[in-house]
C-alpha cells in the first residue's frame, strides 16, 4: 500500500499490538499521527510502517520503543514530491 492511500482516522499499532494512535493526516515521507491524552501530535517516518491492513497501520517497533523516538517535530526536508529538470542535459547516449 502507498503512503497515498492512507486515511486519517485508521488506527496506529506497534508491533506488539498495542494502540500508538490514530492517523491525523499523512505527508508523502511520514504520518502525522494524533494520541489520545497527549498534547503534541507525532510525526512517523514512513520508513517505520511496517504493514496496513484492514484501516490499521502497523509500525516496525514496540509501542514503547515508539514512544522514545523523538518524533515530536515536523520532518526537516519539505514533504513535496522531488521534481528537478535534468541537469545533464548534453549527456551523449
Amino acid at each position: 500500500m502507498r503512503m497515498a492511500e492512507l486515511r486519517a482516522g485508521w488506527a496506529i499499532l506497534g508491533n506488539d499490538g498495542r494502540r500508538f494512535g490514530t492517523v491525523e493526516h499523512v505527508g508523502q515521507n511520514y504520518i502525522l499521527v494524533s494520541r489520545s491524552g497527549l498534547l503534541s501530535n507525532l510525526y512517523v517516518p514512513a520508513s517505520n510502517v511496517a504493514n496496513v491492513e484492514h484501516e490499521v497501520v502497523y509500525l516496525n517497533l514496540s509501542k514503547s520503543e515508539a514512544d522514545g523516538m523523538g518524533w515530536e517535530q515536523p520532518p526537516r526536508a519539505e514533504d513535496a514530491p522531488e521534481t528537478s529538470p535534468e541537469t545533464d542535459l548534453h549527456r551523449h547516449v
